[in-house]
């Protein structure tokens, strides 16, 4: 697509790009002009000569992606999106990070037309695009014939300094590299300055061995002023198939400001009047007007738009001749696109015999595999657990670069970016799995947050989810982590108490459309109950339900998530020796109870029934607003010890005859 521009009418769009962003910051009196001053010229030479997007469809499925993983540099991205036709107007750009603009603070997935993922959080926006470059690889190697090149696209990002001292940067690319991700291609704006300083009080290192090391070519481009140089860095990496490419681009950040530029007090300041006229000057920029775009630079940026509607038709008319000759492939690309479900899916699902012994690891295992068969979009790992946590496709091969069709990513002890890359291939149409122990969750946890943000249906597989883990000590049992995953917006936690409960739960996860959805399955063994046989179907979707009934009428409640559900049982039937009849209600997931009726909500935990006492392995945190004032919380609110897990169970109180004696003990019976 490489198109030859005017060397005139090039300055001057880069120049309003970065007066835009100038008028922008100022107006806001709030932002980040350095970036986009300075990394301007290779963004405009990306966008007018190679990003493939439709402007009047910006969710056309072969587009090139454009992440920017600097996100605090949003006004450039704002800036190409309004020059380049989407609908993002000169009045949102006037109205940058104000409510309601199009221009929010840093880029955000669903608010802005034309955005392919929030960043903000440096790093990330580099292990997104490594998932969306996995998923263009799969949906390749799944979907294309020969002939008909329906996936062919590639994924763009750029970056600064900040991004890679991020750790996560290094994780996402050292996976990259090894994958062989020829169609990655990261724009490095490299300015040596951060917030604080030169950024050689802080990094040193050697990017280009470092990145080489990890497999990845490499370009150096020393003027980033020279958009046309930038251009034939992106050229030479298109060419490379079989690994990606980084482009170290020299930039000055502010580039234009004469006070300010290349220093740190570029970064994230507006210039204030006076420096905005020197500005104008440094830039030969004789427009006065604010928000001024010249009728010539948007009949520059209109090729971008011409080009992206040309491409879309041309995919069109390809696809129609496929879905001819490859009906049934077609189809379920369709469906993938809609995010919509495979006709008669639960057909194929297992039933669980009351009575065994199963771990909840073990039966989300056993669903994943059965999903999996009637699931092509179901794709994922574990961060070098899978024997553990048993989160594999058995039948389905793994992922690598001599088999883009495999669907076990194995993301090797990179948590950060595994759950980064599980984002970019939920933007890309895929039904992503990622899985470790639940106390290491904490390492995803930034990541976690932008997949709430986002919407996107990630599904978190957590195992070994209490101090039930026993004698690897309490570095690896879990106590606080429920209560901070129930505290986190846009999310639904689900702890099973058995295999019929966790198959439901996935039933959840597989179905859902906006929202993440975590897992928390046990190592140890638990009953398949009779009960959750009959209720847990209609039970588990509504968060809680009471899974087994006093037999007589009762007096209080016991409430219990996860394996402590067969625990509660426990107690009911020794309460019921003394005469006291309990409810015991399963709970296996707070977010979706409260989305029932206060009438339901009412039947599970009637006002009738203050005595209530909930139990679960965890932090208490929480509890308080179930049991009600009159109840009684049994938690853990300490981390555990090394020894045997039944040892740490009973020492922590959670036997029946303990759990028994302090509810007669707390109601007074």
């Amino acid at each position: 697509m490489v198109t030859v521009t005017d060397n005139h009418i090039a300055e001057q769009s880069i120049n309003t790009m970065r007066m835009l962003t100038i008028d922008s910051v100022e107006k806001a009196q709030h932002g980040h002009p350095g970036m986009p001053m300075g990394a301007a010229p290779m963004a405009y030479a990306l966008w007018k000569n190679f990003l493939n997007v439709n402007p009047t469809n910006p969710n056309w499925f072969d587009r090139d992606r454009f992440v920017l993983s600097a996100g605090h540099g949003s006004n450039l991205l704002y800036n190409l999106l309004h020059l380049s036709g989407f609908d993002v107007s000169i009045d949102d750009l006037k109205n940058s990070r104000q409510w309601g603009s199009k221009a929010p603070g840093h880029p955000e997935y669903g608010d802005t037309p034309g955005v392919e993922a929030t960043t903000g959080p440096l790093g990330q926006g580099i292990g997104i695009t490594v998932g969306m470059a996995i998923a263009e690889r799969y949906l390749a190697e799944t979907y294309n014939r020969e002939g008909y090149p329906i996936v062919d696209h590639y994924t763009y990002t750029i970056c600064g300094d900040g991004d890679l001292m991020e750790g996560v940067s290094y994780e996402a690319a050292s996976l990259a590299g090894h994958l062989g991700l020829g169609r990655l291609i990261v724009l490095y704006d490299s300015n040596d300055i951060s917030l604080d300083g030169e950024l050689s009080l802080s990094y040193s290192e050697d990017t280009q061995k470092r990145f080489e090391s990890m497999n990845w070519h490499y370009i150096l481009v020393e003027d980033g002023n020279n958009y046309q140089e930038v251009t034939r860095a992106i050229e030479e990496a298109r060419q490379e198939q079989d690994r990606p490419t980084l482009i170290e681009v020299k930039t000055t950040i502010g580039f234009g400001s004469p006070t300010l530029q290349g220093t740190h007090k570029a970064h994230s300041n507006p210039l204030g009047r006076e420096e905005i006229e020197r500005t104008r000057k440094e830039l030969n920029w004789t427009y006065t007007e604010d928000f001024y775009v010249p009728e010539k630079v948007y009949e520059d940026f209109q090729t971008i738009r011409q080009n992206g509607i040309k491409q879309e038709e041309e995919w069109n008319q390809l696809f129609e001749e496929y879905e001819k000759t490859y009906p049934k492939e077609a189809a379920e690309l369709k469906r993938l696109i809609a995010g919509e479900n495979p006709d008669d899916w639960e057909e194929q699902l297992p039933s669980f015999e009351p009575g065994k012994s199963l771990a909840t690891r073990e039966s989300a295992s056993q669903m994943l595999n059965a999903l999996a068969d009637v699931f092509p979009e179901l794709i994922g790992g574990a961060a070098d657990l899978n024997s553990s946590t048993k989160a594999i496709l058995n039948e389905y091969g793994n992922y690598h670069k001599t088999n883009y069709g495999g669907r076990n990513v194995l993301f090797g002890v990179r948590e950060f970016a595994m759950g980064t890359i599980a984002n970019g291939m939920a933007l890309h149409y895929l039904k992503p799995f990622v899985s470790t122990f639940f106390v290491f969750s904490d390492y995803l946890r930034p990541a976690m947050r932008l997949a709430a943000l986002m919407k996107l249906p990630v599904t978190y597989v957590y195992t070994h989810d209490s101090v039930a883990v026993g004698a690897d000590g309490p570095t690896h049992q879990p106590v606080e982590h429920l209560a901070s995953f129930r505290a986190m917006p846009g999310i639904s936690v689900i702890r099973p108490a058995d295999a019929n409960e966790t198959k439901e739960a996935w039933k959840i996860a597989v179905s859902q459309s906006e929202k993440p959805t975590v897992l928390v399955l046990g190592r140890q063994g638990v009953e398949t109950l009779a009960e959750t046989s009959k209720y847990a179907e209609e039970g588990v979707i509504k968060g809680a339900y009471i899974v087994s009934p006093a037999k007589e009428e009762p007096t209080g409640i016991l409430i219990a998530t996860g394996s402590e559900v067969t625990l509660a049982m426990d107690v009911q039937k020794k309460l019921e020796e003394d005469a006291i009849y309990v409810n015991v209600v399963s709970m296996p997931s707070w977010d979706l109870f409260e989305q029932q009726s206060l009438a339901y909500q009412a039947s599970v935990l009637p006002n009738n029934l203050p005595n209530r006492l909930s139990l679960e392995m965890g932090a208490k945190q929480g509890w308080r607003e179930y049991v009600g004032a009159k109840g009684l919380v049994m938690g853990i609110d300490q981390f555990g010890v090394s020894a045997p897990g039944e040892e740490i169970i009973q020492k922590y109180g959670f036997d029946v005859d303990h759990i028994v004696k302090e509810y007669k003990q707390h109601f007074n019976n």
